[in-house]
């Protein structure tokens, strides 16, 4: 999808908007809220078209022992329950990092319109190594590789530096 009704174009290019901004914002704020908790920092919001946020979510992984507690698998549960198919086309997730092949798959087979995030898989891939972390069990591949099609927008610059720290600190404990 080029520029138009989800994006601000700069010079032909696809930008996020201070909207976008403002939900990936609270995405981190998220991730921080389950870092603090003791889980992995990711954290996912649920926009509808209107704007509207429906849902928000942290891992929770930790807490409940069950590696499939990822925000973004969640929202795609909640989604399926409390949205209509053409609702759910057309809302977006927000997340403080890229769907993994598990949370995009469900975004795929729920039908959710939009993923925009702040850091992508790529970017966590070098951060992981680059602080000695381990690879995590499952091949991290880009969301559209797993759901062709999909709209997604990322990264955001803006929040690099802030979401690498959040697994900096979960790394360096």
């Amino acid at each position: 999808m080029g520029c138009g009704a989800f994006f601000a174009c700069k010079g032909g290019v696809n930008v996020l908007t201070e909207v976008d901004l403002r939900h990936l914002r609270r995405c981190v704020e998220l991730a921080e809220e389950a870092l603090e908790a003791g889980d992995e920092p990711f954290g996912s919001v649920l926009v509808g078209a209107d704007g509207t946020v429906l849902a928000e979510d942290r891992n929770r992984i930790a807490a409940t022992g069950d590696p499939t507690q990822h925000p973004e698998f969640a929202l795609a549960r909640w989604a399926a329950t409390n949205m209509s198919a053409d609702e759910r086309a057309a809302a977006t997730v927000y997340t403080s990092g890229e769907h993994c092949p598990m949370c995009a798959a469900a975004h795929g087979w729920v039908g959710i319109g939009r993923i925009v995030y702040a850091s992508s898989s790529e970017q966590l891939t070098a951060w992981r190594r680059e602080l000695g972390a381990p690879a995590p069990p499952v091949q991290p591949l880009p969301v559209q590789e797993i759901v062709p099609g999909v709209v997604v927008e990322g990264p955001a610059p803006e929040l690099a530096e802030q979401v690498r720290d959040l697994h900096r600190r979960l790394h360096h404990k």
